[in-house]
């Protein structure tokens, strides 16, 4: 994944660069062709350790792939294309592993902070290589950050109703345009709770494990499960503001 990341900085001007940035259907959705080489090279040298694995990831058919059945990497080869084409430098690379549909490991790349976030099933969550662990404050005292689904833009109306009750209720709110960093910030505890009414499961498949490793929830805006494959919406918090994230959420 570093490696990754050495692509990802050796970037400069993409918006300049002739034939470098095309559109995927939906609003506002690019790729760049540093998404294509990442991808690439981590597909390739994981496939060289792990040759029966499948490979659910974001610049790729997926069609054929279930990600319920024996060894599935999820893959996001830079999340937040858009700040990535902007030089906003708030990118990651996203990775993560489940096996039969559960996940054994997951592992976010911040290039620009050398920040590598990772856990293992049952052996709690990291930042490079010092453990980490959610926050416990309250609703008052909350730093919240969200997602605009700006791929979805028929949320729009939804999404910033929920911003505002959500705003009126905590400290303040945040958006950074990395769902998978987003994720893991509320695992360290840099903030209290993140949501996004749709995400791609290579967006929090990573991160979802890094989270609960780190002590904290992640849901659907139901409270149910997320089962690998699922494009749906996402609710993350360091546990003790779920429900009342739901509650307004949902209100």
């Amino acid at each position: 994944m570093r490696a990754c990341g050495d692509i990802m900085l050796s970037a400069h001007a993409v918006e300049a660069q002739s034939g470098a940035i095309s559109v995927k259907p939906g609003e506002a959705n690019f790729v760049t062709v540093y998404d294509v080489r990442v991808q690439e090279v981590l597909i390739g040298g994981l496939r060289k350790l792990f040759p029966e694995a499948h490979f659910f990831a974001e610049e790729k058919d997926n069609s054929s792939v279930s990600g319920e059945e024996g060894l599935c990497f999820f893959i996001d080869p830079i999340d937040g294309t858009t700040n990535f084409i902007h030089n906003m430098q708030a990118s990651a690379v996203s990775v993560g592993l489940y096996e039969n549909g559960c996940p054994v490991f997951g592992a976010v790349f911040d290039p620009y902070r050398n920040e590598m976030f990772h856990a293992a099933a049952g052996e709690g969550a990291y930042l490079n290589d010092a453990p980490i662990s959610v926050s416990s404050r309250p609703i008052q005292k909350a730093l919240i950050s969200f997602g605009t689904a700006p791929y979805n833009r028929d949320h729009a109306k939804d999404t910033f109703d929920r911003m505002r009750r959500v705003f009126l209720q905590c400290a303040d709110l945040r958006r950074s345009g990395s769902a998978a960093l987003d994720v893991c910030y509320v695992a360290c505890g840099r903030t209290d709770a993140y949501f996004e009414d749709v995400l791609s499961p290579w967006d929090y498949a990573a991160g979802a494990l890094i989270l609960t490793e780190a002590g904290g929830s992640i849901t659907d805006y139901n409270n149910g499960m997320l089962a690998p494959g699922d494009k749906k919406s996402v609710l993350c918090t360091n546990k003790s503001l779920h429900q009342t994230m739901l509650g307004l959420i949902n209100m």
